[in-house]
């Protein structure tokens, strides 16, 4: 029985963690440095930049974020891998058509990056 009981809450706290993401938008990026976070030192390749939605005046900046692909946006057909990747906010994306601007080791993880434009769910990690 408490086994039963164990993998009902475990179902439903990952059905509550799946319904907490916010849908948007993800694109990529290959230059990432110098970053309107950290100027040139360099913070690794699974990085990401803010577009507007999200950068509130860099009240972002170090944070962490999960990414998942949700689908395309453009006719490549399935483009995502069934993977979500966590990112850290480095960058602002100042006029993008995206929520969040990957960087391309962070895109190719969660999609093809032959699709270019994504569909996302997003949630800030902890």
């Amino acid at each position: 029985m408490e086994k039963t009981s164990l993998i009902f809450v475990c179902i439903v706290a990952c059905l509550v963690s799946i319904a907490s993401a916010t849908p948007g938008i993800a694109t990529f990026y290959t230059k990432y440095v110098p970053s309107a976070c950290f100027g040139n030192t360099p913070e690794g390749t699974m990085i990401a930049a803010a577009g507007d939605a999200l950068w509130n005046n860099g009240a972002v900046c170090g944070k962490m974020f999960t990414v998942t692909c949700t689908g395309p946006r453009n006719p490549v057909p399935h483009p995502c891998t069934g993977k979500s990747v966590t990112v850290k906010i480095v960058d602002h994306c100042p006029g993008c058509p995206s929520t969040i601007d990957l960087s391309k080791e962070a895109f190719a993880t969660i999609a093809n990056p032959v699709a270019g434009i994504i569909n996302i769910d997003y949630k800030q990690y902890a």
